[in-house]
């Protein structure tokens, strides 16, 4: 087995992550020993506007628990709303702040036989898709995704476990990476 990225991708690199316009310049992996390694190749990484879309969405909800943590409190006089709002607040406000890094992390790579996904520092998923087992390839992209002109691409095989979605995807790229996949797997499968 070869990693010819000439031979799997549609827009071939020859570094070891893409860096198609519009993307992160390369892949974050955790600091610690005990890590997973990535696998030799070409890693395609996610649109920087994922960040953005999820800042709005992420930030929209958390004004709203604010919102309505002061309303409760200060004009209904239900002192008990500090516990939850501020637990949510907390939790919203971590989140938004390794949102970035989070989104740095996320990654996919086009083997010869398989398509690898990652994402994760502290939890780390490694998913490799054969595309021979892809059943369905869907794009879905929110109003906010389509505001940022980005979307996520959705791989469904027979196995719920291996279903994998790459979010944060330019539309061109999700189209262009769907479209390829498709040819390939339909290849794949009648060659089973």
């Amino acid at each position: 087995m070869t990693n010819s990225p000439e031979a799997t991708t549609p827009d071939s690199s020859p570094a070891s992550t893409a860096t198609e316009a519009g993307t992160y310049d390369r892949i974050v992996e955790p600091r610690s020993e005990n890590r997973l390694v990535l696998a030799e190749g070409v890693w395609h990484q996610i649109s920087p506007k994922y960040v953005k879309v999820q800042y709005i969405s992420s930030g929209s909800f958390l004004l709203i628990v604010i919102a309505a943590t002061l309303i409760l409190t200060l004009l209904m006089h239900q002192l008990w709303a500090w516990i939850p709002g501020a637990i949510m607040t907390v939790i919203l406000g971590w989140t938004l702040a390794i949102l970035p890094r989070q989104a740095r992390s996320i990654g996919y790579q086009l083997r010869e036989d398989d398509l690898v996904f990652r994402r994760g520092i502290l939890w780390q998923r490694f998913v490799a898709v054969p595309y021979g087992r892809m059943q369905l390839i869907d794009i879905t992209h929110g109003p906010l995704d389509r505001g940022f002109g980005i979307a996520q691409l959705k791989f469904v095989t027979a196995a719920a476990a291996t279903g994998v979605t790459i979010p944060g995807l330019e539309q061109s790229t999700a189209e262009t990476l769907r479209d390829h996949l498709v040819q390939v797997a339909e290849s794949r499968r009648t060659g089973l």
